[in-house]
């Protein structure tokens, strides 16, 4: 008898048949040609002209970027954020400083994100050192943050095993309780902001028979040059 999940269906049948229909599943990119004249003058006007257009397709959390770091032995870890900054310096983040990341990113001192926009055939992958954000422009960050947000950057302890849900409820009414009569929540000192300052910044745009477009532009001692790099 093959084994049963919790509807009845068999485990085994069911997994065969999504290990069956996988190799067949694939979506044509028709997008159009991305060429080197099609570039902006710097990176940072080519990801904001892309975080725009992403934004008025109406993709849901355009800003959304998955991050990869690494520990001190090499494993690496991958999870989604949301940038929260992007100028000539960088793409920033805003995190609690004790969690894994922060420990990969301490150690490490690098980091790669990724933003994945699927529905218009892009992706854009930002790498290089990072460096933690400034006590002032953390501050005005987190000024712009719900209270309820604010609230729980105080009670999650990230990353750390916690005894269920009851455990984050409750650390999150005794900060309820600490900054009942405080109109305006101070930023946690284990609390802010990290920039990675890109190396490296490569576009990519899906095209017919898997030939994409990515062109990447690469920091130099003289400023920044153009490769496009084979699919």
């Amino acid at each position: 008898m093959p084994e049963l999940d919790k509807m009845g269906n068999g485990v085994a049948d069911t997994a065969a048949g999504v290990a069956v229909r996988l190799p067949g599943m694939r979506v044509a990119y028709d997008g159009e040609a991305f060429d080197e004249s099609a570039l902006a003058g710097t990176w940072t006007e080519q990801l904001q002209h892309w975080l725009d257009q992403a934004e008025s397709a109406g993709l849901p959390e355009p800003n959304a970027m998955v991050l990869a770091t690494a520990n001190a032995e090499g494993l690496p870890s991958s999870r989604t954020v949301l940038c929260k900054g992007l100028d000539a310096r960088g793409v920033v983040f805003y995190t609690n400083y004790t969690s894994a990341k922060s420990h990969d990113l301490t150690v490490t001192r690098y980091a790669s994100v990724t933003f994945p926009w699927y529905a218009l055939h892009r992706q854009v992958t930002v790498r290089g050192e990072v460096e933690k954000v400034g006590a002032e422009e953390t501050a005005a960050y987190w000024a712009s943050r719900p209270r309820g947000s604010q609230l729980g950057a105080w009670a999650s302890p990230q990353s750390r095993v916690v005894e269920g849900r009851r455990a984050l409820d409750n650390a999150l009414h005794a900060i309820e309780r600490r900054f009942a009569d405080v109109d305006e929540v101070p930023v946690p000192p284990h609390w802010g902001g990290w920039r990675i300052r890109p190396d490296t910044v490569e576009f990519w745009q899906g095209r017919q028979d898997r030939l994409h477009d990515r062109l990447r532009y690469v920091r130099t001692e003289d400023g920044w040059r153009i490769d496009r790099v084979a699919p």
